[in-house]
């Protein structure tokens, strides 16, 4: 049964769709991308049926805007979220958090501090394509759980490499993870079972 309702942040109201999953041993939460909606097609391929699962909109896509909200901002009213679901919906599951793009960039820098088990990383957006800046690879290797990144072969962002507990599993496609779905669920239930939560 999905339900549908709001959370308080220190920077207003978000949005979280839940599915509960009856007798569910874990739960998955997951943000979506800088413009997107919790609608995305990886997103929905991720859901798990064994698990709990929460999309979340973040208070900036909750009041109508498109433009993301600053790092500092979209972390803060993670956390909050969390804490919530934590206290409430999701007591006592173990939790894994990620998302697409810029949602899987705010699950990995709170992941400490919201008690996540695991991160799932849907096109990690490791370098902007065409400009100078540094890489994001620092917010992944900081972890210190597992990590699953799904990435599009042709994904502009560029490949991030696998690590001593990050598993990399390239899919066709670009950024938008829509050309491979099949392969994108396969690949995040088999990570999710070998986590022993599903």
């Amino acid at each position: 049964m999905l339900t549908t309702f709001v959370v308080e942040t220190p920077y207003g109201p978000a949005r979280v769709h839940l599915q509960g999953a009856d007798g569910a041993r874990a739960a998955l939460v997951l943000g979506h991308g800088a413009g997107g909606g919790v609608d995305a097609p990886d997103l929905v391929a991720a859901m798990e049926e064994s698990f709990a699962v929460a999309l979340v909109e973040q208070p900036y896509r909750v009041a109508g805007r498109r433009s993301p909200a600053p790092a500092h901002q979209l972390d803060s009213a993670w956390i909050a979220v969390l804490e919530r679901l934590r206290g409430d919906e999701l007591v006592g599951l173990p939790v894994i958090t990620g998302g697409r793009s810029s949602g899987a960039r705010v699950a990995c820098r709170t992941a400490e501090a919201t008690g996540a088990v695991g991160v799932l990383c849907l096109a990690f957006p490791l370098k902007p394509p065409g400009r100078l800046a540094p890489s994001r690879l620092p917010e992944l290797d900081g972890l210190r759980i597992p990590v699953l990144v799904v990435q599009g072969a042709g994904d502009p962002f560029a490949m991030p490499p696998p690590g001593p507990k990050r598993n990399v599993v390239t899919v066709r496609g670009n950024h938008s993870l829509r050309s491979d779905t099949p392969a994108l669920r396969d690949a995040v239930r088999k990570w999710l079972r070998e986590r022993g939560a599903a």
